[in-house]
């Protein structure tokens, strides 16, 4: 469930390097040259963090993050997001909370570079529900894994791979093919070898992955301008149809996990009662009520843990944001 991870949508595997040849066809020789450069930059990161280990590179990804992030300008979607979704929050405690938030971003993205160092073998990851995750395996029917960005939502891939799970895990391609490479390379140290682009040849991957008997990852609480209108904090937001549709198409569920930060750079993650999708021959409605479902799934966890959550992305649509902005709102803050 990587960077969608569940993440991040023919063979089921992605051919090592094949999106890498695909995404430079064409380029010019100065986007080229930025590239690499930033390349060797994205790969100075990944071995200073590892040369840091576990514990420092966290804490130095959370400071940094939590000091550089409040004076950028993607503070103001963060605080207009908790905003949307605490409206009777006191101003300084929605402050408080944006910070907070920003440091367990700063040690997330931190963590990507030793992630091997954070799957269940190593101690730090408490897993309620394994037998649930065991039952996938063995029984060899797919399911729909969904989730949200919760905490460090590469746990969860490192989770479901650990327990022996395949697993189609979903993720966005970066811009760059030559870091694109390296992160991939950084997924498969902790055990995530199936990667799914997305678009049109992601859903075909995913397809074929699902009649194989493989489950699928997907996130479903980025921000999506098509597809069935639901609730999300008591505000209308757009949510993506297709894993209820692949549920669905399958007669299979959606099963829904989650991870919790807890002290010492450590977690919980949990697999939760799975989601019966129900098939009443009215296929539109029954998509709505899955998507709904599975949206209502995320508020709830992040109510229970509104630091963990991924503040930072637009979530809601333009017409939310601009009541939000109106001066009768802006004047109750």
């Amino acid at each position: 469930m990587a960077g969608s991870p569940l993440p991040g949508e023919g063979e089921a595997t992605m051919p090592r390097g094949a999106g890498t040849d695909r995404a430079t066809e064409g380029r010019s020789w100065r986007q080229d040259v930025i590239w690499r450069i930033e390349a060797v930059a994205f790969a100075g990161f990944i071995g200073l963090m590892r040369l840091l280990g576990l514990e420092r590179a966290s804490a130095l990804g959370g400071a940094l993050l939590r000091t550089l992030g409040p004076v950028t300008g993607t503070h103001r979607t963060v605080t207009r997001n908790l905003r949307i979704a605490f409206p009777d929050m006191d101003a300084g405690a929605r402050e408080a909370l944006a910070r907070d938030a920003w440091e367990q971003t700063g040690r997330s993205f931190a963590e990507t570079a030793v992630m091997d160092q954070l799957t269940p073998a190593s101690g730090r990851i408490e897993i309620v529900g394994a037998e649930r995750l065991a039952a996938i395996r063995d029984s060899g029917r797919p399911v729909v894994f969904v989730s949200g960005h919760l905490a460090n939502f590469e746990v969860m891939a490192a989770c479901i791979m650990a327990a022996g799970v395949k697993c189609q895990i979903t993720y966005r391609p970066t811009n760059n093919p030559y870091v694109d490479r390296q992160v991939r390379a950084a997924r498969a140290r902790y055990g995530v070898q199936l990667f799914a682009p997305k678009g049109g040849d992601g859903a075909r991957e995913l397809l074929a992955g699902l009649g194989r008997g493989e489950s699928v990852a997907l996130m479903n609480d980025q921000k999506f301008n098509e597809g069935p209108e639901v609730t999300f904090f008591d505000q209308p937001v757009n949510a993506a149809p297709g894993p209820t549709r692949l549920a669905l198409r399958f007669g299979t569920v959606l099963q829904p996990v989650s991870v919790v930060r807890l002290p010492g750079v450590r977690f919980r993650f949990v697999v939760h009662d799975p989601i019966e999708v129900a098939s009443t021959g009215d296929r539109p409605a029954d998509i709505v009520r899955g998507v709904q479902a599975v949206t209502r799934f995320v508020e709830d966890r992040v109510r229970e843990h509104p630091v963990d959550w991924f503040w930072v992305h637009k979530r809601w649509p333009d017409r939310v944001y601009a009541a939000l902005d109106a001066p009768s709102a802006a004047g109750s803050t």
